[in-house]
């Protein structure tokens, strides 16, 4: 194996384990961030800065050989979301549905890390922005158009700033839903492209296009119950001429029912069919020992339960009451990964949320999870790993716009991953070392986060 096919598997490790649980929650769930706002005209504005300061026990989820650093970060994070006026906020001066219903959010976080001098070379901005519309939302006909750029900053465990997996995320989409008789049945058709890009070298290997014609639809034979259907075809492009990743198509359907059995139980059943269609790059070069093509002709699956600790109330309550819940499921799925053609995941999840009269919030997320990567060459065969995360936030509010938080993270990647049949697994790969050494990394970490914040929201 490669200096090239290393650093993919790194990078796949961060990817499908540690990515998720670096935002803040205020950022990805608009239930944790948004206050009350402020209006003007049709619009309401959500502006808020959070700072945080914390600790981090391994920041550059090196395995216990590898010598793992520490680090102290401190966070300053400023986001800013723009949306047409909200059914509760229009009143009765508005109860039509408007023809056009708008959203854009915005944010910049930056890092300033405190340690060792590999530490404070890391510090960094993440960007976030996005925009959707929804034109003639809960007609008979209508239709939808959206777009965001996320750039994410994620240390690799090699020494320096010149290979970090610094990298992002360009998407947009647009689609259109037909929902005839009220609403009973609704159906939608949509496109999407994404282009993910790595900055540093040698992920620029990396960078591939994804293409995807998706649609859905949904029966209701009860208020809140109903059976549903989702498919997609992804087609999967790498960009440059010098990446071992083989190009691929996917195409995925499933089919299930959604319900609500009382107004405190909720279940969700999806059950489908996935299969890739890998073949090898066209242009890769000879220099490079190029990833196998591998296919996955197999099921996937979702089940969900959702238990609400206080019962669903009606549309004119506060949008607070009624939201705590807690939920245990299970997800198999698959997805194009950059250490094989693909990878498998089987994960247990249990969560709650929980609210209290809008002073107090508390999110509990963790799971279990097993991925499977197929052969990535003749040298390298498939492998499994395991990870355990955990993620913890709670945010008492003085008042309707500040509030002090605290979050803790616990991620575990259990197993070695690609390792070598005719001797000891290697330390720590050097950038230095040359592409054709046989060198193999440890893949097995753990970690530990834990931050302190103070947020005014509006």
């Amino acid at each position: 194996m490669n200096l090239r096919l290393i650093v993919a598997a790194s990078l796949s490790v961060v990817l499908v384990a540690g990515a998720a649980s670096a935002a803040q929650p205020w950022l990805q769930d608009r239930r944790f961030g948004e206050g009350i706002g402020l209006r003007a005209g049709r619009f309401e504005f959500h502006p808020s800065i959070s700072t945080e300061f914390g600790y981090d026990s391994n920041f550059f989820q090196r395995a216990n050989s590898e010598r793992p650093i520490d680090a102290w970060r401190l966070r300053v994070t400023p986001s800013l979301t723009l949306e047409t006026l909200s059914d509760r906020r229009r009143g009765t001066d508005l109860a039509s549905t408007p023809m056009l219903e708008l959203q854009a959010n915005t944010f910049v976080s930056y890092s300033e890390m405190f340690g060792s001098a590999e530490v404070t070379d890391q510090r960094r901005f993440d960007v976030g922005v996005g925009g959707r519309a929804q034109i003639a939302p809960r007609r008979p006909l209508s239709g939808d158009v959206y777009a965001d750029y996320l750039r994410n900053g994620e240390p690799s465990n090699l020494p320096g700033t010149d290979h970090t997996f610094d990298r992002g995320e360009i998407r947009g989409g647009a689609g259109v839903t037909w929902a005839p008789g009220g609403g009973l049945f609704d159906w939608r058709l949509g496109y999407e492209a994404q282009y993910n890009y790595f900055e540093d070298q040698p992920y620029t290997a990396l960078q591939n296009v994804q293409q995807s014609i998706l649609t859905r639809g949904r029966w209701r034979i009860l208020p809140r119950s109903g059976f549903l259907y989702d498919a997609r075809y992804t087609f999967i492009r790498y960009t440059r001429s010098r990446s071992p990743q083989p190009d691929g198509d996917d195409l995925q359907a499933r089919l299930g029912f959604s319900g609500l059995v009382t107004n405190r139980i909720a279940f969700l059943v999806m059950a489908g069919w996935n299969s890739t269609f890998y073949q090898a790059h066209p242009s890769t070069t000879t220099a490079l020992q190029p990833t196998t093509p591998r296919n996955y002709d197999g099921y996937v699956a979702q089940a969900e339960f959702k238990y609400f600790v206080m019962a669903q109330q009606t549309e004119g309550d506060s949008a607070q009451t009624g939201l705590s819940s807690i939920t245990a499921g299970y997800l198999r799925d698959v997805n194009n990964s950059y250490l094989g053609s693909f990878y498998t995941r089987d994960r247990a999840y249990l969560g709650f949320d929980y609210f209290l009269a809008g002073a107090f919030v508390a999110n509990v997320q963790g799971g279990f999870s097993s991925y499977h990567f197929p052969t990535v060459n003749p040298s390298n065969p498939a492998f499994s790993q395991q990870h355990v995360d955990v993620a913890v936030f709670g945010e008492y509010r003085f008042s309707d716009t500040f509030g002090l938080n605290a979050t803790f993270l616990y991620d575990r990647a259990i197993g070695k991953g690609p390792t070598r049949t005719d001797g000891p697994d290697g330390v720590l790969v050097s950038p230095a070392t040359p592409a054709s050494v046989a060198v193999y990394d440890n893949l097995e970490y753990s970690r530990i986060q834990a931050y302190l914040g103070l947020r005014l929201f509006w």
